[in-house]
């Protein structure tokens, strides 16, 4: 293979990369956005970040074709192969946490709709800067190649669980207590159900980055859950 080939093929894995990595940036505004759609009670954020989503489905697609065809013009092998393909699959779960942050968006404008709770909002609020925070670390550790960082993700998955269910708990307290308030709280419970889904996808990330540096893939099941139901 000459200079001209090697560097062309380098270029195209860091185009895919850098894709990756501007896609994980709309995704972190989506989430962090539909959580001030909900604390603000903001239906200009809200309906923003629904109008956004697209562009999250688009750009996945783009990295997906771009991944493809990678693979079959220039068949990489080892490192090559697990950095395109992680970059595809780091994509996908990009494009779930921001369907996953369009549908809190949707949820919020119902929630505007009724009276404010206020410590249901802030509990749903310390639990979305949570997620929030986990996703941020572990795309820099995507942006990075830090294995550290990542694992550090990895670790604490059991944290958002903890926050859910605390919250879950909470949530049925008001709703036995006060049935006006069943409506709004259906929707946060939802809202912080989708939180937690994605701080799931960002644990899924930090598998990927894993998988991505070391060749090596990690177990699921031995992720730290707090939940026993939980897979």
């Amino acid at each position: 293979m000459n200079e001209h080939i090697v560097k062309s093929y380098e270029e195209e894995l860091n185009a895919l990369t850098a894709e990756a990595t501007r896609m994980g940036g709309l995704a972190e505004a989506a989430v962090a956005d539909c959580l001030q759609a909900v604390v603000k009670r903001d239906q200009d954020i809200a309906t923003a970040v629904v109008a956004r989503d697209e562009k999250l489905d688009a750009t996945e697609r783009d990295i997906e074709r771009r991944a493809i065809r990678l693979i079959a013009l220039r068949q990489p092998m080892a490192n090559d192969l697990r950095r395109t393909v992680a970059a595809m699959k780091i994509a996908n779960n990009l494009e779930r946490i921001g369907d996953l942050a369009k549908n809190i968006a949707k949820r919020s404008l119902v929630i505007i709709e009724a009276e404010p709770i206020t410590p249901l909002t802030r509990s749903i609020e310390r639990m979305g800067k949570l997620v929030l925070t986990r996703l941020t670390s572990v795309l820099d550790a995507y942006s990075r190649s830090d294995l550290e960082r990542a694992l550090a993700v990895w670790s604490q998955d059991d944290e958002v669980d903890e926050h859910y269910n605390s919250l879950f708990r909470e949530l049925l307290t008001y709703m036995m207590g006060d049935p006006r308030t069943i409506t709004a709280c259906t929707h946060l419970l939802f809202a912080a159900k989708n939180l937690e889904r994605i701080g799931d996808h960002a644990t899924n990330i930090a598998e990927l980055i894993h998988y991505e540096i070391t060749g090596e893939e990690m177990i699921s099941q031995a992720r730290p859950k707090t939940d026993p139901l939980e897979a």
